[in-house]
């Protein structure tokens, strides 16, 4: 509690507790989507804006936000476009975007120091603004994030039985891409644009080591990253190590930690269900095949009762028996 009494401190850990909400909650459904890595293309990308924010004198943080959701925009636009040279152009657009922040801080006059506290975070010398900033956005965040939870898990589950079900899927990918950027900027005095990823990928991962519905996954890994970020700006007080690279360290942990738990669980699960479900006779496979004598109850054949029928197996394919004839399933 002695740390509370400096200001630094809790401004510190409100940032940490805004970050370790928000990251998860976008980041569910990147994981979902199988883009656990499109938070850290994001992060090279907003690294320019961050070098535009220093250079116009203008706030990182919000040149960083536009940058980014430009960015993800762009992203997504290749993403979808399902050419065969998208994952080059988004390497180019990554690697950029790095290169240009870098080029762009140096033209501003300002030190590596001063970028690296962006790229590696910073969160002891965030300011009044920033903590603002950060609430505001991650406040966005995990409000759509979760108040959209069955539209945006549908679409980045099954794209197309959200189709069908009259969602517009290019428009909720859309919405993912920004959400991430948001996110990223929102973790980068935090954690780091550099780290920010592992924020958004290890809580999910370590919590779907040990749940199964969707919902309990997304709670459980906001509650994840808000513990992680808050221990690690904890232990750096007292350590005296980099608060960014000690959050990620814990939630590194907690993934150790849960992953023979969930071994387990899976092995629990599996013995309790050896094997497939049964097929029922319900379910046929049409298959033509001429025979030279009908199928009956002296044929000789596997007979199994099928409603007001009976199914005699032979080579593999049923056929139903029905009075004096049989049809071929």
């Amino acid at each position: 509690m002695s740390l509370l009494s400096y200001d630094f401190v809790v401004r510190a850990l409100v940032a940490a507790l805004c970050t370790g909400l928000a990251a998860p909650a976008v980041g569910t459904y990147l994981v979902q989507r199988r883009l656990a890595l499109m938070g850290d293309g994001v992060g090279h990308i907003a690294v320019t804006g961050v070098a535009l924010g220093l250079l116009t004198g203008a706030s990182p943080t919000l040149t960083a936000v536009v940058v980014a959701v430009i960015g993800a925009v762009v992203i997504e636009a290749i993403r979808a476009s399902g050419r065969t040279s998208g994952d080059v152009a988004l390497a180019l657009l990554f690697y950029g975007g790095i290169a240009g922040g870098v080029l762009i801080t140096g033209l501003a006059g300002q030190s590596a120091a001063k970028l690296n506290s962006y790229l590696f975070g910073s969160i002891t010398t965030v300011s009044t603004t920033d903590v603002v900033v950060t609430m505001g956005l991650a406040a966005v965040v995990v409000v759509v994030g979760v108040g959209l939870a069955p539209q945006l898990f549908t679409v980045a589950q099954d794209e197309d039985f959200a189709r069908v079900a009259g969602l517009d899927v290019r428009r909720y990918h859309l919405l993912i891409s920004v959400l991430a950027a948001v996110t990223v900027t929102v973790a980068m005095r935090t954690v780091g644009l550099l780290l920010v990823s592992a924020l958004m990928v290890v809580p999910v991962a370590t919590s779907q080591q040990v749940t199964r519905a969707f919902r309990t996954t997304l709670f459980a890994a906001m509650t994840l990253g808000m513990l992680a970020s808050v221990s690690g700006v904890v232990v750096s007080a007292y350590v005296d190590v980099a608060p960014g690279a000690t959050i990620v360290l814990i939630a590194l942990a907690g993934f150790a930690a849960a992953y023979p738990v969930g071994v387990l669980l899976r092995r629990r699960q599996r013995m309790a269900r050896p094997f497939a479900e049964p097929v029922t006779a319900d379910e046929h496979t049409v298959v033509p095949e001429e025979h030279g004598h009908e199928h009956s109850h002296t044929c000789g054949h596997l007979a199994v009762p099928h409603g007001d029928h009976v199914d005699y197996v032979h080579d593999g394919h049923r056929h139903a028996v029905h009075g004096g004839h049989y049809d071929e399933h």
